[in-house]
């Protein structure tokens, strides 16, 4: 059964294009929400996760180009794939950083990068229905897990808390470039999906089983961080933390992330019905490193 009422606002869809950035990570603190490194390393696990998670959407979506018949879609994929390009290549160059710190985050990328590239990467299928049925349920994935960068990108965008806080401005535009094209671009990956499928048992599926699958990862990943951090005694990533970390709002709280599961199962969503693209690109234009790169290249 396909879901066909889901409805785009039309408005909120823009050209998309990669910008380039340029960040500078030696003045950044390890604990970069001073006194907090429980919100520092569970934001920090998006450094672990996201050059490999992006280079395997790139990927994906190479493969499915030639599938798609509606140009001003495949126009939404191309520029999807360079912003998710340039997304892989900035978190990327945080974890040399890292490192300097005491923190080596190898053992648990090498993890990530099986989970992307052997679990959920090409496999040895016939042409035809199996082959096209994998290429299906990763781009639903994708579109699953888009939802979630979604989710993510507005709260950042919206954190006023981390401000308060005295949050390094370098990570915190880092965070809020990349959350803003995902606000930006938040409509592509579920277009994608309904324009080659749409059927909404796949849509329900392949939710539950990234919800799954990022939830583990990203609980692995902070805890990983906290029994790792070379400042840190006993070090301990916990539930309980994470929900008092949203109330403080340092982080997204429970309540709305639970509130966020009944609305992508909704028939009707789609997702340019929430988040802001006018916030987005505001922020985008006025982003330091995006200026940055801009004067760099000048």
């Amino acid at each position: 059964m396909s879901n066909k009422q889901a409805r785009p606002v039309e408005s909120e869809r823009i050209p998309l294009k990669a910008r380039d950035v340029s960040f500078s990570w030696e003045d950044t603190p390890l604990h970069w929400v001073p006194g907090d490194p429980f919100t520092t390393h569970t934001i920090n696990v998006l450094h672990l996760l996201l050059p490999a998670g992006e280079r395997w959407f790139v990927h994906v979506y190479k493969q499915v180009l030639p599938l798609i018949r509606d140009d001003r879609l495949r126009e939404d994929v191309i520029g999807f794939i360079g912003q998710e390009a340039m997304h892989s290549q900035a978190h990327d160059e945080v974890l040399p950083h890292l490192r300097e710190q005491g923190l080596d985050p190898t053992p648990y990328t090498a993890q990530v990068d099986w989970f992307f590239e052997k679990l959920l990467g090409d496999r040895t299928l016939p042409p035809g229905r199996a082959r096209r049925w994998w290429l299906l349920e990763r781009v639903a994935l994708i579109a699953a897990i888009e939802h979630y960068t979604a989710f993510l990108g507005d709260w950042v965008l919206n954190a006023g808390e981390l401000d308060r806080r005295g949050a390094d401005p370098t990570m915190l535009d880092l965070l809020r470039w990349h959350g803003a094209e995902e606000v930006e671009h938040r409509s592509v990956a579920f277009d994608l999906f309904q324009h080659l499928d749409g059927g909404y048992r796949r849509r329900v599926r392949t939710w539950a089983a990234a919800f799954g699958a990022l939830l583990f990862l990203w609980q692995r990943g902070a805890r990983f961080f906290m029994e790792n951090d070379p400042t840190l005694v006993d070090g301990r990533a916990s539930f309980g933390e994470f929900h008092r970390s949203g109330r403080r709002g340092t982080l997204p709280t429970t309540g709305a992330m639970v509130r966020s599961v009944p609305r992508y199962l909704s028939r009707s969503y789609h997702p340019s019905q929430e988040g802001s693209t006018a916030q987005a690109v505001a922020y985008l234009a006025g982003s330091p490193a995006a200026s940055a790169a801009r004067k760099d290249g000048s």
